[in-house]
């Protein structure tokens, strides 16, 4: 091979190595780069409450004492708002437990009443429960997802709400995590993840209205 064929065939290469992607990242390596997207917006959201279920997800012990976890006490405090708007209207409230949790276990002031369903069960409360069947029977359509954990109970409970085709709300500022980073976590993925965009209402408790 001549001088110049050599020179010709090293240029080549050269030129497509400086056509070639870079060496792939992951989010491992961007972690500390990642900027938080911009907030979901909050919506105000007006509910039947006949064909309503105000859903109090997981709000006991040892997963949630008010007393002691400032962010639970915060997240009860607006769930137990929408609660008594919920009982005023006579829209149903239905319990879940947690954690191996018990009904005697919930936070005081969202104690259940006389005839309101508590159901325990995984993250998701639809799975390996009768919850499908309970507001079903009830004539359900929509479902308010308030609970602990938001990153647990209400991201995967909601999630499952949207494909039983159920209209869904969630205060996020009834929902509770123990890190800010999760409650955000979980806003951000209510929002924006893929099949669900535009099917769940993001809010805050004070912009739910029964009528």
């Amino acid at each position: 091979m001549t001088s110049f064929r050599i020179i010709l065939a090293l240029g080549c290469v050269a030129f497509g190595a400086s056509l070639a992607p870079a060496s792939a990242t992951n989010i491992l390596d961007e972690w500390d780069s990642v900027k938080a997207p911009p907030a979901p917006k909050i919506e105000d959201v007006t509910v039947d409450a006949k064909t309503t279920a105000l859903l109090i997800l997981d709000f006991n012990a040892p997963i949630c004492v008010p007393a002691t976890n400032a962010r639970c006490s915060a997240a009860a405090d607006n769930a137990k708002k929408l609660l008594d708007a919920a009982r005023a209207k006579g829209a149903m409230v239905v319990y879940t437990t947690g954690g191996g949790g018990k009904p005697d276990s919930i936070a005081e002031i969202l104690k259940p009443a006389a005839g309101d369903p508590v159901i325990p069960g995984v993250s998701d409360k639809f799975y390996g429960t009768d919850l499908e069947k309970v507001l079903a029977d009830k004539g359900i359509k929509t479902v308010i997802a308030t609970g602990v954990a938001a990153n647990g109970a209400v991201l995967f409970t909601a999630t499952a709400a949207v494909r039983r085709n159920l209209g869904v709300v969630v205060p996020i500022d009834a929902a509770s995590s123990p890190t800010q980073y999760a409650e955000q976590l979980t806003a951000w993925q209510l929002a924006n993840s893929p099949g669900q965009v535009g099917k769940i209402k993001i809010t805050l408790a004070s912009k739910i209205t029964f009528q």
